[in-house]
């Protein structure tokens, strides 16, 4: 989610100074993300996320993410797959997006201020969840008011889709079959204390819901959650009997922490789970402009209300392992400090190394019975001898298996396979890439790993 008014520069400026760093939260360490959309498709989850630019002042975002994982600890990085420059008609404003399939093709969601000033909502498509994804209407999808930011869409079981935005108050309309064209005329949920819940202090805005609306349904029950005031932000939700309510307001599900003055709510079921996901600006520089996304079991109580959270260290336990044997993405990390993301044409995305002593975990490696002997990996850097990569288990200072020396290939658009003996070793074990070298920038690049046995 994001907001337009300069009030929030200000707010922004002089609260949540504090933060922690969590074990597994936020989720992605290597790049500044925001407003999670999570879809799940075929056994993975595809997280779609805005991206906040490193440093800044202001809400400045230009493209959305992709991170997947298929066991709730250890997320790829896709990159940038789809940006403001995808949309001739958009300016600026790669606001709160959302994903979701129908029949196999896959419709993004995303807020976009046109070369006029305009808020609105477009439309891009694929056939593929990675895609590469095309806006096959050449305009905004909606176009209303300057409140048409943060959409969501949503399919129900009898197969009639939905789509919601909006701030201050939350618009809905049909969608029709091929997800691309309106199904008869936007409406708005009326904005009482019923539907949303009281807001203290501000005469012009009755209730509590602010922006950035979720759509979600277990068993007969559909809940809207949703950003909610005054600022800093909270998530509350509601609860109604179909899509487009009438909404019962339940209360306050995660309460305003975690040093960003926004949030933004989404919930999935995945593997018989149900997860809650939001951001915060708990990495190192994270702010209200530099927020993170993490995420969150959720709990149920027996009338289908839900036990209300807080920002914990996230999810530890992976719901599966990773097979070492198989050709590996360095961006597949469970957590990082000191490493960025990247992407060119020549590998596609990629990680750099910072400074010395960064380093990546990935969760639940699995040798099995037999053990790895040799480890191979696609890498490079710009210095000298004196760059090395230790392969570690247990932890950034535990066993150490194996270490590659880097060779200088001259920039991240050279690379060379680097292979090392490496000790035996059997089991799940959590796996630790320390990455080496005197350089204060850009130690070293990486690209892939893969153990032989």
């Amino acid at each position: 989610m994001v907001h337009k008014f300069a009030l929030y520069f200000i707010i922004g400026a002089i609260i949540f100074s504090g933060g922690e760093s969590f074990g597994q939260n936020p989720i992605v360490q290597t790049s500044f993300t925001a407003d999670p959309a999570p879809l799940v498709y075929n056994d993975k989850v595809y997280l779609y996320t805005s991206h906040d630019e490193a440093e800044s002042t202001w809400f400045t975002m230009n493209d959305w993410r992709l991170y997947t994982t298929g066991d709730m600890v250890n997320w790829t990085d896709h990159g940038a797959i789809l940006s403001i420059k995808d949309f001739e008609w958009g300016r600026m404003n790669a606001w709160a997006p959302q994903c979701i399939e129908r029949d196999g093709k896959f419709y993004m969601y995303v807020p976009i201020t046109d070369r006029n000033n305009r808020n609105g909502i477009g439309v891009a498509v694929a056939d593929s969840p990675y895609g590469p994804f095309i806006d096959p209407l050449g305009k905004p999808l909606i176009s209303n008011t300057m409140a048409d930011i943060d959409p969501t869409a949503f399919i129900d079981e009898d197969g009639q889709a939905y789509l919601l935005w909006g701030n201050p108050e939350c618009y809905y309309v049909k969608l029709n079959e091929d997800m691309i064209s309106l199904q008869g005329e936007v409406d708005k949920f009326p904005n009482t204390v019923e539907a949303f819940g009281k807001r203290e202090g501000d005469p012009k805005r009755p209730t509590t819901y602010e922006e950035g609306p979720w759509l979600y349904k277990r068993n007969d029950l559909y809940y809207l959650l949703f950003a909610a005031g005054p600022i800093p932000e909270h998530i509350g939700y509601s609860t109604g009997p179909s899509p487009t309510g009438p909404w019962e307001y339940q209360g306050v599900l995660m309460a305003t922490e975690g040093k960003s003055f926004t949030n933004h709510p989404a919930i999935i079921d995945f593997r018989d789970k149900t997860y809650f996901f939001y951001h915060n600006g708990a990495l190192p520089g994270g702010g209200g402009f530099t927020r993170s996304v993490a995420v969150e079991e959720v709990q149920f109580n027996d009338d289908g209300t839900i036990v209300p959270m807080k920002m914990t260290e996230g999810i530890t336990k992976s719901l599966g392992s990773v097979n070492p044997y198989v050709k590996n993405e360095a961006e597949t990390i469970a957590w990082s400090e000191g490493v960025k993301a990247k992407q060119n044409e020549v590998v596609g995305n990629f990680i750099t190394a910072t400074r010395n002593d960064a380093y990546t975990k990935v969760v639940g490696v699995d040798f099995r019975e037999d053990g790895p002997s040799k480890f191979t990996a696609r890498v490079g850097t710009t210095h000298n001898s004196d760059v090395d990569m230790e392969i570690r288990l247990g932890s950034r200072d535990g066993e150490l298996i194996g270490s590659i020396n880097i060779p200088n290939t001259g920039g991240d658009d050279r690379w060379t396979l680097v292979s090392t003996d490496v000790k035996n070793v059997t089991g799940v074990q959590d796996v630790f890439f320390v990455f080496k070298g005197k350089a204060t920038t850009n130690v070293m690049y990486f690209d892939y790993w893969t153990f032989t046995n």
